[in-house]
């Protein structure tokens, strides 16, 4: 079995293209974030200004103390969707990421099934049992990679639903 000239430029014109989906994704989302941060800065120091604006407009120190009160809230509910959208973009991007991995690894699993159906065609008598190890292998790494989905799947799922229920709890 040999690989010519074309198999090999087609396996790496799909590993860079891999990788460049990867950073496409992962400057994406930093992008996001640091979009969303510019903007976040942009409305704290906005609230900031009015804020000390209107305590400063107070005609006593009680109407000072209640201006001061009063800006606590949206102080709050702005954090929590902070933090909300943060959660949403690297969740976000943890989906795509996933998506691309297990992509990889189905093309992954064709390849390997495919050499290993013409290592079995042109192994020499007596082999039968390596290729058979080597299946096994193939399949225990199959169904440790569908367990390892399961699992982080059920996880994502948790930490999205105690994500969900803190923010309701913040209002």
């Amino acid at each position: 079995m040999s690989i010519n000239t074309e198999q090999f430029t087609t396996a790496n014109k799909a590993t860079v293209d891999s990788l460049l989906a990867v950073a496409n994704t992962a400057l994406a989302s930093a992008e996001r974030i640091a979009a969303l941060n510019l903007d976040t800065a942009r409305a704290a120091l906005e609230d900031t200004v009015s804020g000390v604006q209107s305590v400063m407009a107070a005609k006593d120190p009680q109407a000072a103390l209640a201006a001061q009160s009063s800006l606590a809230q949206p102080a709050i509910d702005k954090a929590v969707a902070y933090s909300r959208t943060v959660y949403e973009i690297t969740t976000q991007t943890q989906q795509e990421l996933a998506k691309m991995v297990e992509a990889q690894f189905g093309g992954l699993q064709k390849s390997m099934a495919g050499m290993m159906a013409m290592a079995a065609k042109s192994a020499p008598a007596g082999s039968e049992g390596a290729v058979t190890a080597i299946q096994s292998a193939i399949a225990a790494a199959n169904s440790a990679f569908g367990n390892m989905n399961s699992v982080t799947k059920q996880f994502a799922d948790a930490a999205q639903a105690n994500i969900a229920a803190m923010t309701k709890k913040g209002r």
